[in-house]
C-alpha cells in the first residue's frame, strides 16, 4: 500500500508541475496580448533571457520591449498555444510549445497569421515555475484580408484592448451592451 501511495503522490506531483508550467506559458501569451507588463514579468525569473529572431533581451527589459514591438506595428495580437510537450528533470523543465500568432497590422486591412514554436527552459523555485530561457522559431506565415472585422458580421462584438480595461479583467463577468465594440 505504501508503494502505491508513493506512486500516486509522484504522479500527482508530475501532473501538477505540467499544469503549472503550461499555465505559466499561456499566462505569458495572454499578458502580451493585453500589454500587461506586470503579468509578463511575473512569468520570468529575473535573470531570464528571451530570443526573438536576432534580438536577445533580458527578462527585466523584455515586457516593455515586447509591448513596444507590438504596438509599433499592430492594432492587436493574439498568441495561441497549441501542441505542447514538456520534459521535466527535477526543478528544470524543457518545453516545446507550438504558437499560432495573429497580427492585425496598423493599416487596419491586413492580418498576418504566423506559425512557430517557443522552446522554453523553465525552473521551479520555491514551488513556482517560471521561464528562464525562451527561444522562438518562425515556421511559416500567411497574410490575409483583415477587413472582415469592419463588416456588419462583426459589428457590436467586444474589441480586445491592450490594457487592464480589457473585458477579461472584469469580475464578475456580466453580459451587457457596455464596452468598446467594433
Amino acid at each position: 500500500m505504501t508503494s502505491e501511495l508513493e506512486d500516486l503522490r509522484a504522479t500527482v506531483r508530475e501532473l501538477k508541475d505540467r499544469q503549472d508550467i503550461l499555465d505559466c506559458i499561456q499566462r505569458e501569451c495572454r499578458a502580451r496580448d493585453r500589454q500587461d507588463i506586470d503579468q509578463i514579468a511575473g512569468c520570468w525569473w529575473g535573470e531570464g533571457v528571451d530570443e526573438h529572431g536576432p534580438s536577445i533581451t533580458t527578462a527585466p527589459d523584455y515586457p516593455e520591449r515586447a509591448n513596444r514591438g507590438h504596438y509599433t506595428n499592430f492594432h492587436m495580437t493574439s498568441h495561441n498555444i497549441t501542441n505542447h510537450i514538456c520534459e521535466i528533470d527535477g526543478d528544470t523543465a524543457y518545453c516545446e510549445s507550438y504558437v499560432v500568432g495573429g497580427l492585425f497590422w496598423l493599416d487596419g486591412k491586413t492580418t498576418t497569421i504566423a506559425f512557430g514554436r517557443y522552446l522554453d527552459q523553465m525552473e521551479r523555485r520555491n514551488g513556482e515555475w517560471r521561464m528562464l530561457v525562451r527561444r522562438c522559431t518562425i515556421e511559416m506565415s500567411a497574410d490575409t484580408d483583415g477587413t472582415w472585422v469592419h463588416s456588419k458580421n462583426v459589428k457590436g462584438f467586444l474589441k480586445a484592448l491592450w490594457s487592464k480595461d480589457d473585458p477579461s479583467y472584469q469580475r464578475p463577468f456580466v453580459a451587457s451592451r457596455e464596452g468598446v465594440r467594433w
